[in-house]
């Protein structure tokens, strides 16, 4: 038996220039960090006593026989691509709802892919991990995805990622001294609007946009850096990450009219009215959870302006998809 833990991710800005149809032309650049808010894979070979080959634990169960048949698309992916011969039982647990913008679909690919290479009594590099990831949800299953948050998922920690004219990526860590990666957590709020949707459709209509939001891309490529500025600087205030925030997300409600809705724009201004600086809405938009920038002495008086709202504490993750158990012959 075999068991991933890989984090979801929060992405801070740059989101958008990480589309391929955008950085091979443009290039790209995101800021974004891994939480300890993790998916789980369980993989095990499945023993021929049964009346299926295949068996698929998540929101759903599917007993099979054929990889074609199985309905979760990336685990049929996955397993096609990997050509599986063998009879598998695969388990999928998370800390947090699925289609809620942190990354959890590229996660459970990350996670998958790691375990089955596991399973077989392989190591994989984090890069090649997050390359076949980005293969299989965006040449196989066709999702309208971009490609940070495989890297994120399988690397960890809070890094500049860079997209590349040519298709490769790079990254760079983003070395911050301890008490000032412990502010920014701190200053940081996680909020779940309770709405739950469909990324892929959302991104669909950012990516038939991309040509027309040159100016607001390039934009939201630039505030990467200057975000790290700010972190790395001395002699700013971490309140300036918050109001640069509050500016990517006007350039980012701008990409899609379906980024945002009347709920998500009122539970910002409530947020902002209670003392947040800045935020967004995670991932492609349309519901899922939100980020807040507030400073530490404002989060009370925030939580209770949005009461109604599930709150979820978190701090950084730095370690990436992982496997944290490793009996190969289940014993």
């Amino acid at each position: 038996m075999i068991i991933t833990r890989t984090p979801f991710r929060i992405s801070f800005f740059g989101g958008g220039t990480d589309y391929p149809g955008w950085y091979r032309d443009h290039g790209g650049a995101v800021l974004s960090t891994t939480i300890d808010k993790y998916c789980y894979i369980t993989c095990r070979r499945l023993p021929p006593f049964f009346n299926h080959k295949h068996r698929i634990v998540y929101s759903r169960i599917e007993n099979v026989q054929e990889i074609d048949e199985i309905e979760h698309p990336a685990v049929r992916a996955v397993l096609g691509w990997a050509q599986v011969s063998e009879g598998l039982e695969i388990h999928h647990d998370g800390d947090l709802p699925a289609r809620s913008g942190l990354g959890s679909s590229s996660s459970f690919t990350v996670g998958l892919l790691h375990a089955l290479q596991a399973l077989n009594g392989r190591m994989i590099d984090k890069e090649t991990l997050a390359r076949e990831a980005i293969h299989v949800e965006q040449d196989i299953i066709h999702e309208n995805v971009g490609s940070q948050d495989q890297i994120s998922a399988a690397f960890g920690g809070l890094n500049r990622i860079k997209f590349n004219h040519n298709g490769s990526f790079g990254i760079a860590p983003v070395i911050l001294p301890q008490h000032r990666q412990e502010a920014l957590n701190k200053h940081l709020m996680l909020c779940y609007t309770g709405v739950s949707r469909i990324a892929s459709d959302i991104a669909k209509s950012k990516i038939d946009n991309l040509s027309s939001r040159e100016s607001e891309l390039t934009f939201m490529h630039g505030m990467v850096d200057q975000a790290i500025d700010i972190l790395q600087g001395g002699n700013h205030s971490l309140d300036e990450f918050g109001a640069l925030l509050h500016e990517s997300w006007q350039y980012k409600r701008k990409l899609s009219d379906r980024v945002s809705t009347p709920h998500i724009d009122g539970i910002y201004e409530q947020a902002r009215l209670a003392g947040a600086i800045g935020g967004k809405i995670l991932g492609a938009g349309g519901g899922g959870f939100m980020l807040f920038f507030a400073r530490p002495e404002e989060h009370g008086r925030i939580r209770e302006r949005l009461n109604g709202l599930v709150h979820v504490p978190f701090q950084f993750d730095d370690t990436g998809s992982r496997v944290v158990l490793y009996q190969p012959n289940g014993l």
